[in-house]
């Protein structure tokens, strides 16, 4: 019973994850009017300010001062910098300037960014299924090209982004909160001097409305929350689970892009997605049958 209380807290906790990012935009398009460099800036110093935080109520600040110390992983911590700090950065822009599709459109591409990096950077092998699933998606992408005669230009850097920083951070053996809160440590020196040299109207927050001022402020928890739940179901559920739970976030995307936003999703759109969904399937179906080969032979072992 303990176990299945467990899943179910997982499964929750995932569920209430990808539901965060995929309704994220929501919050995004509150602050209309409002610069992405500008948005990223508070993003990450009350991301940190909440980090610290939680980092001293849960005891982990030795982990924190210990990874300070650590001199190549604080290296491959800047890099990861880069990686999360442009990724945000560009989807908050995808979302202020209609282009949630295109963000969509990168976060579906993203587990088949990782399937090749796995393959260039770990040495894995794809099976044909996965070989299949990558070769669609890239019809995909050529279909937008030669529809619009350009690539996706958004979408394929936050999958790259995205998938780039994954890699990087498996090179950097620290906890999510304790390398976020690096990660944001280091983007506090831009953040602060973008801010205090901005002629943005709205960059001194003593100039601002307490609503305003509040909606700024929940950058930290809209950052946070679903980062620790994540890790919470990525502990207590299988890989395979999480990885149907992923496709929620470019969902709900799709769906406040056209439903909410009004952003135009035509038949050429329409074909450039279905060549990712259909790689997408084949990619899950290809994943659930090599977990079922694979406990068939632990099951033969024992």
């Amino acid at each position: 019973m303990p176990h299945k209380d467990s899943a179910a807290a997982g499964l929750l906790a995932g569920i209430t994850a990808f539901l965060m990012w995929g309704l994220a935009p929501l919050y995004f398009k509150l602050l209309d009017g409002i610069s992405a460099p500008e948005i990223l800036a508070h993003r990450s110093i009350w991301s940190l300010a909440l980090a610290l935080i939680i980092l001293v109520l849960i005891g982990k600040m030795p982990d924190f001062i210990a990874t300070l110390r650590d001199r190549k992983r604080m290296g491959t911590l800047a890099l990861s910098t880069l990686l999360i700090g442009s990724n945000w950065l560009v989807f908050i822009w995808a979302i202020t300037n209609a282009h949630l599709l295109d963000a969509s459109l990168g976060y579906y591409i993203n587990p088949l960014i990782n399937v090749l990096l796995g393959v260039l950077f770990m040495g894995e092998r794809l099976r044909p299924l996965q070989w299949l699933a990558v070769a669609l998606a890239t019809i995909g992408i050529g279909h937008e090209l030669w529809q619009f005669g350009e690539l996706p230009v958004v979408a394929l850097f936050l999958a790259l982004s995205f998938g780039f920083y994954g890699l990087v951070r498996k090179r950097a053996p620290v906890e999510s909160l304790t390398g976020l809160a690096m990660e944001t440590l280091y983007m506090l020196p831009i953040a602060l001097l973008y801010l205090l040299w901005s002629d943005s109207p709205t960059s001194n927050l003593l100039d601002n409305s307490l609503q305003l001022n509040g909606l700024l402020l929940l950058a930290g928890p809209i950052t946070l929350l679903p980062l620790l739940l994540f890790n919470i179901a990525a502990r207590r559920l299988n890989l395979s689970t999480v990885g149907f739970l992923q496709y929620l976030a470019p969902t709900l995307m799709l769906l406040l892009a056209t439903l909410v936003f009004g952003e135009p999703f035509n038949e050429a759109k329409l074909v450039t997605f279905a060549f990712v969904w259909i790689g997408l399937a084949l990619y899950t179906t290809d994943a659930l049958a090599q977990r079922r080969k694979t406990r068939a032979l632990r099951r033969a072992a024992l």
